[in-house]
């Protein structure tokens, strides 16, 4: 099908967006306030409603969006939902960009990418680090990994949705980078409700409990900064200086965690992971080690 076949009419600023749950619309919305033409599909064809309302166009079909721009943003569930709905449309992906945005692992990034450039397309793994009312602001920022050039050729029509950070050519680093950092958000959201049901048993609203903790939380970066430009440099020489805290001392901490959960009924999951990452440390020999020794059992676990 050629551009003049098109019930959709594309020019050079023309982006597709495939998928709108929450981000989907935000992007579409930050695209079209930016003055880019937007064609947007959903399965659930209802929740393109408000986007077309504010300027976007629906396409019928995922490979009448494919076709509407050379850009194609894909925010979806997972990355098998990306062959559900461009299953059917891989002879118009030639020529094409296909930006997934989407959760998934990094090696199902690179079995994608060698999908769709088995194609014809090129392809740009991608993870937004912001939640979808902060897409768009000074605040939000993209991690992409692939081709470069292919990232600087469609830079502009990225770059309102967040500052783009490039990573490398591994079309899986960028996926390893956001699970890498949703690692971090979900092992704390899990950290403050466990702390918060131990309050909640001593008869502290979360309403009192949780301005304290995240007071806590966000103090973490700073401790971990202090003192040190780099806090990773001694991690890479393999280097865990005990001068400061100890796994021995982190260790009894994490006993303490566990026995009051244990006493209060609460969930062991989380604490007695913690105190195995101290426990294991400790029985390798190195309880006079900077608690930063636990990752030898992170890395490799028994």
């Amino acid at each position: 099908m050629n551009e003049r076949d098109n019930s959709i009419r594309k020019d050079d600023r023309s982006v597709t967006v495939i998928g709108l749950g929450p981000m989907g619309q935000a992007m579409t919305r930050t695209l079209l306030a930016a003055g880019h033409p937007v064609t947007v599909w959903n399965r659930t064809a209802a929740r393109a409603d408000g986007v077309v309302a504010d300027g976007a166009t629906p396409a019928a079909t995922p490979k009448e969006a494919a076709e509407a721009s050379d850009l194609v943003i894909l925010s979806l569930t997972d990355y098998r939902a990306m062959y559900d709905i461009l299953g059917g449309a891989t002879s118009s992906l030639a020529g094409r960009t296909l930006v997934n945005l989407s959760s998934d692992t990094p090696d199902r990034s690179r079995e994608a990418a060698a999908w769709a450039e088995g194609h014809g397309a090129a392809f740009l793994t991608g993870g937004v680090m912001v939640p979808a009312p902060m897409v768009g602001t000074e605040a939000a920022f993209v991690y992409y990994s692939g081709r470069e050039r292919v990232l600087e050729s469609h830079r502009a029509a990225l770059a309102p949705l967040g500052t783009p950070k490039y990573l490398g050519g591994d079309p899986g680093l960028a996926q390893m980078m956001y699970q890498a950092q949703l690692a971090v958000f979900l092992t704390t959201l899990s950290g403050l409700m466990q702390a918060t049901a131990m309050l909640g048993s001593a008869g502290m609203t979360a309403g009192e409990a949780l301005p304290e903790l995240l007071s806590s939380a966000d103090s973490v970066g700073d401790i971990l900064r202090a003192g040190e430009e780099n806090p990773g440099t001694a991690l890479d020489d393999g280097e865990h200086p005990g001068d400061l805290s100890t796994v021995t001392m982190m260790g009894a901490t994490s006993d303490h965690i566990v026995e009051t959960s244990r006493s209060l009924g609460l969930d062991l999951a989380l604490p007695l992971a913690v105190q195995g990452h101290y426990r294991r440390a400790i029985e390798n020999g190195h309880g006079g080690d900077n608690w930063t020794r636990i990752i030898d059992s992170i890395r490799g676990p028994r």
